[in-house]
């Protein structure tokens, strides 16, 4: 039997964080494999000395975006999955941009927040209202780290706009234009292995421009077109995911990458759709290991 070790954040033991952990030790079992679960903190004191033994391992299942421990453990000879490096694309709104945009790859029109410290802020906001005459009102404003659409906002006025950036100090900033064309629905495509297995349309019901599920939004199995199937596709072997929820919007002229999710939770994607993304996974990573 095949025995990973999946790691998981020490801070985050929230009900639904440790359901996704359950799923996934019973996903193992289900194509023959054993998960042993250890959090961030527990390895970060051995995981460059003797008292760590990767020996017994076959693989890493990383489900955290420690990416300075995930590297710490390939650098044991660990095989983890998602790349340290993918998993650090994916977290960082403005670095994905930055690696996708060099390949063409479809997205709203970007601006990125100069880089400010946390003990000066910012205390010249001529950057903010360049960006937004640039983009048109309303506009996006995302906090480069974030999860659940918390972290994202609209904006339809000058002054509301600054006063958030003003407030949010030395956060990591990106300004996007608004398509309206998707304005609260997105499609989430799952892909595992290079393939897409699951995807959903998602849609605001309270009039949020936003989609997110955790925000309130509504969800309906989905047959994706060609092309928003092979833009999934691309962004994640761009990244270098073995496994991903990719969001996709809908353009006036085609389909627009949105955001892509290294660990994107998946207990929604199986009551919409049936289909089991935790044994999506951990059968890949099996064929990976096997050759």
């Amino acid at each position: 039997m095949q025995l990973g070790l999946m790691v998981v954040n020490a801070f985050l033991r929230t009900t639904k964080f440790d359901d996704i952990y359950q799923t996934l030790r019973g996903a193992a079992q289900k194509v023959g494999m054993e998960l042993e679960v250890r959090t961030n903190a527990e390895l970060c004191a051995t995981v460059d000395t003797p008292a760590f033994d990767p020996a017994p391992y076959d693989f890493v299942l990383f489900w955290d975006k420690d990416v300075q421990l995930a590297t710490q453990l390939m650098q044991r000879g660990m095989r983890v999955f998602n790349h340290p490096r993918a998993i650090l694309a994916c977290d960082d709104k403005a670095l994905t941009y930055l690696t996708l945009k060099r390949y063409g790859i479809p997205m709203p029109r970007t601006i990125l927040a100069p880089k400010t410290f946390s003990t000066v802020g910012y205390g010249d906001l001529a950057f903010v209202d360049e960006a937004a005459q640039a983009l048109g009102y309303p506009v996006v404003l995302k906090e480069c780290f974030g999860s659940f659409g918390q972290q994202v906002y609209l904006f339809h006025d000058p002054q509301a706009l600054r006063e958030k950036v003003r407030a949010l100090g030395a956060t990591p900033l990106l300004f996007q234009e608004l398509i309206r064309e998707s304005y609260g629905r997105d499609a989430r495509i799952n892909v595992v292995g290079g393939r897409v297995v699951a995807a959903m349309l998602r849609h605001s019901t309270g009039g949020d421009f936003r989609s997110n599920l955790t925000l309130g939004g509504s969800m309906a199995p989905y047959v994706p077109t060609r092309e928003e199937e092979a833009l999934a596709l691309r962004a994640t072997e761009l990244l270098g995911l073995d496994f991903a929820g990719v969001d996709i919007l809908f353009g006036k002229r085609g389909p627009l990458l949105c955001e892509v999710n290294s660990n994107a939770h998946f207990k929604t994607t199986f009551q919409c759709t049936g289909v089991d993304m935790a044994v999506e996974i951990l059968r890949y990573i099996g064929q990976r290991i096997n050759g």
